[in-house]
């Protein structure tokens, strides 16, 4: 008799971590685990936006998927997902097929635009490691380009950021840390480069108690960041967006634009004929589908709902590794005919980055931190889980081991 399959997709937090456990929790007679994911490494997601500024090496944000979960123990697909056919419980790949008896879909997030006009077309976004590069080399290219040039443009130096939630912000504070190396390196007046983030709502940094969210403006701006606070924008051309309604349109030009706005969850929730609410599907209590019995939706996918306050939780780094404790605990109960579990979260504070020596945020029970005590605090989460994932050889290898 066979042993049930444990398909797993994709290998970002939820899904690395959900690998990890059910390796913890079953024995190899137990049941046989597939990790599905388009690359062979796996990146930590919030790191892009310092791949995207230049302040880390994008070999430092990724490590290869078999150096931490052993192929020996987990066959490993490297491969793109197409579709999910649940009736046949079945998994449709680029270059085969694959059937499970239990799926993990934990596919990451797609950019979310909103429909704003050219945002698709002439922003960059940070999605993964390749965008990121992407936008750290058009960066230092517009640099380049203006100190060689007989009739340099002051614009081609702006950098405009849409979005000022927390990986908007997380980015303008990289910038506001690379952006004056650039200067020196190109022999450019530190004044002719501006770093300008435009958010549609009254304020950046929705969810973030009013004195965090003055402390990290006042320190973003003493280092040259613009704020454009309550300004939508109405379009993104090629070199500018357009903020304001007709009648009183505002156009800032620039060089380098990127968009930070917004995510929803993989196209292939909907190809797969799942029911979504913005993107995503709200899963039940114990992050089953809806109506599914062996299909759990994690992380970016997932709306798990918070039903004290009738929201769902934010879809943050550490609510994706919780996921992954609930769900393989719940494998295990439903390969072990036992009660389910529910999903419980454990905020555990949130700790925003406003460059490398700079940070604020909350811990615990809303217990506030500010400057280098944050810092280091942000790195000891970022640590954290290299460790849960890879132990201490891992934190050698690429942990954030200088704390000033």
């Amino acid at each position: 008799m066979s042993k049930p399959k444990i398909v797993v997709l994709g290998a970002g937090y939820a899904g690395m971590m959900t690998t990890r456990r059910l390796m913890q929790k079953l024995s190899p007679e137990e049941a046989e685990i597939v990790l599905v994911n388009k690359h062979n490494y796996h990146y930590q997601t919030t790191w892009l936006h310092e791949v995207a500024a230049g302040t880390v090496n994008q070999n430092q944000a990724r490590m290869m998927i078999s150096d931490v979960i052993n192929p020996t123990r987990v066959n490993l697909i490297y491969d793109e997902v197409v579709e999910v056919k649940k009736d046949e419980n079945r998994v449709v790949l680029k270059n085969s097929d694959i059937t499970y008896d239990y799926l993990v879909i934990s596919l990451g997030f797609e950019t979310n635009t909103f429909g704003i006009k050219g945002m698709e077309k002439n922003a960059f976004s940070i999605t993964d490691i390749e965008s990121s590069r992407m936008i750290r080399e058009h960066i230092e290219y517009q640099f380049a380009k203006y100190s060689t040039a007989q009739n340099p443009k002051d614009e081609d130096l702006t950098i405009l950021v849409g979005g000022g939630g927390f990986t908007g912000i997380e980015f303008v504070g990289e910038l506001a840390e690379k952006v004056p190396e650039l200067c020196r390196k190109y022999d450019i007046d530190r004044s002719k480069a501006r770093i300008v983030n435009v958010e549609a709502a009254p304020r950046v940094l929705p969810g973030f108690d009013d004195d965090l969210v003055a402390y990290a403006k006042k320190s973003l701006e003493d280092r040259g960041v613009e704020f454009r606070e309550g300004a939508k924008i109405s379009e993104c051309k090629k070199n500018s967006f357009v903020i304001g309604e007709e009648e009183n349109q505002e156009e800032i030009k620039a060089g380098t634009i990127v968009w930070t706005g917004g995510v929803t969850g993989n196209a292939v929730l909907s190809k797969s004929g799942f029911e979504l609410t913005k993107g995503k599907v709200t899963v039940n209590g114990d992050l089953r589908a809806p109506g599914e019995e062996n299909i759990f939706i994690l992380g970016d996918c997932a709306w798990v709902m918070n039903e004290a306050e009738g929201k769902p939780f934010p879809p943050t780094a550490q609510a994706a590794m919780q996921h992954a404790d609930t769900c393989a605990g719940n494998i295990k109960a439903l390969l072990r005919h036992e009660p389910l579990g529910k999903f419980v979260f454990d905020d555990k504070g949130t700790v925003a980055s406003l460059g490398e020596a700079d940070a604020m945020g909350t811990v615990f029970n809303d217990y506030q931190l500010y400057g280098k005590s944050a810092v280091s605090m942000k790195k000891v989460i970022d640590n954290r889980y290299l460790f849960l994932l890879g132990g201490p050889k891992l934190i050698l290898k690429k942990g954030k081991l200088r704390m000033f």
